[in-house]
């Protein structure tokens, strides 16, 4: 179960140790954590194996599910969920990020900025100690810039690259407002022109960029030769790939490959919606289990059908009047007769046991997540950077907490003809 000694960022020697033991973890319990409950019916492939801890769980309320699904490691399953948990959580331990003595600055800096968010950008801030202070920020899928204005108020260079032009408009607005001398710039950084926007001296920064966006950056960052960069990644599903590109010699030696949905995992976790969006998350879960019920027997094949996002407006109509549209959609027979407050009654029954029979899948969450940020890691240790990896912010700011932070070796020049390494 979780250590009473706190646990430390990894650095430099830690990471290919940890990534390997997670490696390990993760491959030998991947028919647990890639199956996903909410496309098995009736039964998940593992409950054969685990039907003691299938039962209990499917036995277990819907509240339940929701008290245990952020700390899913504490819960007192039969085997072998315990002895997964106490691994899954020793193995995903990374600590804090030690925060920088900088003064708080003026309120309006964050004006405009929702509670939450300016919250994660000062406390990315203040985790990003480097060796040499910083000359130009770099601020990489920008949006309108707030991070980057949160890093350059003392008088740095700033550099903010953003798609929208919207976004840019307002980011250069607010710069203005503010005394920022920052270049706002509209760039598509999976373009091949995004490489011409970074310089050797910059210093990138990215919070929660996802996919490959951040991919991107750390590929690009380190052929340019940046010194120094921090990046909090999101969204690793977010690919343009069918299955996962491992970037480092490590992890493409791995066995594991990841789908889209498996890099999904680390995203299941919710620790910030407010009651009216969980109560919509649910009764949209519940009726879509409750019409995959229905399609089976209509299409007359025992097998999910995947159904499109749908706008919240659907949730507003009639059960029997979403099932009937559903399936319009879908272009299946049409329902005949049904007892609709049967069918819905034996979503919300499918809702409960899901959820709960995703405690198990929940385990891998974190081992997983931190898998994929040791790859990046040591992908950036192999072009030559430091590493530290830690948490900037606590997880009900923001699930996404995790840091990585490389700093560019030194070289030794053993000539004096020209020790300009950067000419950009």
């Amino acid at each position: 179960m979780p250590t009473t000694t706190p646990a430390l960022p990894l650095e430099n020697a830690d990471l290919l140790q940890r990534f390997n033991a997670l490696d390990h973890f993760l491959s030998e319990h991947q028919a647990l954590w890639r199956p996903r409950p909410f496309v098995h019916y009736p039964a998940i492939p593992w409950e054969a194996e685990h039907p003691q801890l299938a039962d209990w769980l499917k036995a277990q309320s819907l509240e339940h599910a929701e008290a245990a699904h952020n700390q899913p490691h504490l819960l007192q399953a039969p085997a072998p969920f315990a002895q997964l948990a106490a691994q899954a959580h020793q193995l995903s331990q990374v600590g804090e990020l030690a925060p920088l003595p900088t003064p708080a600055l003026p309120a309006r800096f964050s004006a405009g900025v929702p509670g939450r968010k300016w919250q994660q950008i000062d406390a990315f801030a203040h985790r990003l100690n480097f060796t040499d202070k910083p000359q130009h920020w770099l601020d990489w899928c920008a949006g309108k810039g707030h991070l980057g204005r949160r890093l350059a108020h003392n008088g740095a260079a700033l550099t903010c690259l953003e798609y929208n032009p919207e976004l840019i408009k307002s980011g250069q607005q607010l710069s203005k407002k503010l005394g920022i001398d920052a270049a706002h710039i509209q760039q598509d950084v999976l373009a091949d022109t995004a490489a011409a926007q970074l310089r050797a001296h910059h210093t990138p920064v990215a919070l929660h960029a996802c996919g490959d966006l951040h991919t991107r950056l750390l590929q690009l960052a380190s052929q340019v030769g940046c010194q120094q960069l921090a990046v909090a990644p999101c969204c690793y599903n977010r690919i343009r790939t069918a299955l996962y590109q491992p970037l480092s010699t490590s992890a493409q030696a791995s066995a594991l490959q990841l789908s889209i949905d498996d890099l999904g995992l680390p995203l299941n976790e919710t620790v910030t919606a407010g009651a009216r969006v969980r109560r919509q998350r649910d009764q949209s879960m519940a009726w879509r289990l409750a019409f995959d019920l229905l399609q089976r027997q209509l299409r007359g094949i025992d097998a999910y059908l995947p159904t499109p996002s749908l706008p919240p407006a659907w949730l507003d109509k009639p059960f029997a009047d979403y099932c009937q549209d559903l399936a319009a959609l879908k272009q299946l027979p049409a329902p005949t007769t049904e007892d609709w407050q049967q069918l819905e009654h034996r979503g919300w029954q499918r809702l409960a046991e899901v959820r709960n029979l995703e405690l198990l899948r929940g385990l891998f969450r974190r081992p997983l997540e931190v898998w994929l940020l040791l790859d990046r890691a040591l992908f950036l240790q192999e072009q030559g950077y430091s590493m530290r990896i830690g948490t900037f912010c606590a997880s009900q700011q923001s699930p996404r907490n995790l840091l990585l932070l490389a700093e560019r070796q030194p070289k030794l020049h053993t000539t004096s003809v020209d020790n300009s390494v950067d000419r950009f």
